[in-house]
């Protein structure tokens, strides 16, 4: 326990460090992955990275804006969500010129409270809310302020209001791609049984598990291999223990690949994969990391980390104000937009050049990049890459679409029907 705590800390003390110099970084787009097929630089999959159709470029002079950027109840340091949103904040604030302020809430309870105090101090151009837990607390807020813009990101509190934009993610295009790429390496590390460690039970974690259970059947149906899955919710996002002790559950469970979902809680897996790997070396298991790239941390353990990017949401929001280009309603990213994806061998680069220089790894960018390079290359085989840009290209090319539930009975119904094989039950366009 004592380990797992002390690990966790030092996780979160190059959090610190490291991400007050990412958001230079994501002012660029390039492209190029490093595998078998193309991937952004150092963003995610064979898109480009750019904002979301809704924000065209405009000519109109930036007006430099006051923004609160107000974290969810985890805050910074979670080397994922709340971090990748600081990012789009610091690119705002070096591009646009915007004066930003991070806020983080001291509990569920303080969220609508907080936000009616930052709403009545007429401070702000935008408020941008980071999280689904800020839904209700805008919902009860909004309509108290007309004048106050508000930007919900990863959520929508399915009001349609002239100071609301909500921006939402297709996860599922994100965790249909891990899926795919999970299952391929479980059965090269001799298993057949990929899981996935969840944060809350809410909708952007519905759509990841739709994603993921999509991608997995996909597999199966190309390629005739039967792959078991499994799901757990462990209730938080900020738990590195529970994380480590589902982590450990779900390997003696059989799975091979983990997939994490939950913040803070997954990287206690991360420890769980390590551990036991230490202890039974003849039966490795590995773990892919989610929004940020988290190769760095385990490079011999994480071989990929799905892209969520929600710096990308959090700069379309600001850009909105700031270019007096303001579109109310919802927005939402994929893999045309370059919202989500799967990070590149560049970014993991990009990544690992952080850690490095704040003293937090003893291995160089390069000996990192490597690493995940020959992982990926001794258990990703090119028949996965191959599937994961065909399911990819039919994604961009719109040639079929996922749903998006809008009730947990409607998430479920569509689980069950992807665990019988219905593919078809995921989308709202199209086929396979």
């Amino acid at each position: 326990m004592k380990a797992i705590t002390r690990s966790a800390l030092a996780i979160l003390v190059v959090a610190i460090i490291i991400i007050a110099g990412l958001a230079i970084y994501f002012a660029s787009t390039q492209q190029g992955r490093a595998t078998p097929t193309t991937t952004q630089s150092p963003t995610t999959t064979a898109t480009q990275t750019t904002t979301t159709t809704t924000t065209t470029t405009t000519t109109a002079a930036v007006k430099k804006v006051n923004v609160a950027v107000v974290f969810d109840v985890g805050g910074r340091g979670d080397l994922s969500f709340n971090d990748m949103a600081y990012l789009g904040a610091m690119r705002a604030e070096k591009e646009l010129g915007a004066h930003i302020e991070f806020i983080t809430p001291r509990s569920t309870a303080d969220m609508q409270p907080l936000l009616e105090q930052l709403s009545k101090s007429g401070k702000y151009d935008i408020i941008v809310l980071i999280g689904f837990l800020w839904t209700d607390p805008l919902n009860k807020t909004a309509d108290k302020f007309p004048n106050q813009k508000y930007a919900l990101i990863d959520s929508t509190t399915g009001v349609v209001r002239k100071n609301e934009v909500d921006i939402l993610f297709r996860e599922q295009e994100c965790a249909a791609l891990v899926g795919i790429l999970a299952s391929a390496m479980a059965l090269k590390l001799g298993g057949n049984t990929v899981a996935a460690l969840a944060g809350m039970d809410i909708p952007p974690l519905w759509k990841f598990h739709i994603g993921y259970l999509f991608g997995v059947k996909y597999f199966e149906k190309e390629t005739g291999k039967k792959i078991n899955f499994l799901w757990q919710y462990t209730g938080t996002f900020t738990d590195t223990q529970k994380g480590y002790t589902v982590g450990m559950q779900l390997i003696q469970q059989g799975a091979r690949v983990i997939y994490g979902l939950a913040g803070l809680t997954h990287l206690g897996m991360f420890n769980a994969v390590k551990d036991w790997d230490k202890q039974h070396p003849d039966h490795i298991v590995l773990a892919i990391g989610q929004d940020a790239s988290q190769e760095w941390i385990d490079p011999y353990h994480i071989p990929i980390s799905g892209a969520k990017r929600v710096d990308v949401a959090v700069f379309t929001a600001i850009k909105m104000v700031a270019t007096g280009n303001w579109k109310p309603g919802i927005v939402t990213l994929g893999l045309k937009e370059g919202g989500v994806g799967i990070w590149d061998l560049n970014g993991v680069k990009y990544f690992a050049e952080l850690a490095y220089k704040a003293h937090k790894t003893s291995l160089t960018p390069d000996e990192i990049v490597k690493i995940v390079n020959e992982t990926r290359h001794k258990y990703i085989p090119e028949y996965a890459w191959k599937l994961v840009d065909k399911l990819e290209q039919m994604i961009i090319s719109g040639q079929i679409a996922f749903k998006t539930p809008t009730t947990h009975d409607e998430y479920q119904k569509i689980i069950q029907e992807l665990q019988n094989g219905n593919l078809d039950a995921a989308l709202a366009k199209g086929h396979i």
